[in-house]
């Protein structure tokens, strides 16, 4: 977990590889997504804000990950 590059009082766990920072649910958008990105087939913030699933969708699919493991 870290701490919300915008907003350094909130804490996340969702971490860009590409830059080096977290953004929170707030921020959460992918800040080059048009060019190169070696991390992106893994990338949470790719995966979320480019399939257009809201966090809630995110939040159930871990948990049926959770369950299913």
């Amino acid at each position: 977990m870290g701490k919300c590059v915008n907003h350094p009082e909130r804490q996340t766990s969702y971490l860009c590889m590409k830059h080096n920072i977290y953004l929170c649910d707030q921020c959460l958008t992918c800040r080059d997504p048009d060019i190169y990105c070696k991390f992106r087939s893994s990338c949470p913030i790719h995966f979320v804000t480019k399939k257009g699933f809201d966090d809630t969708d995110t939040r159930q699919c871990h948990v049926r990950s959770a369950k299913t493991s």
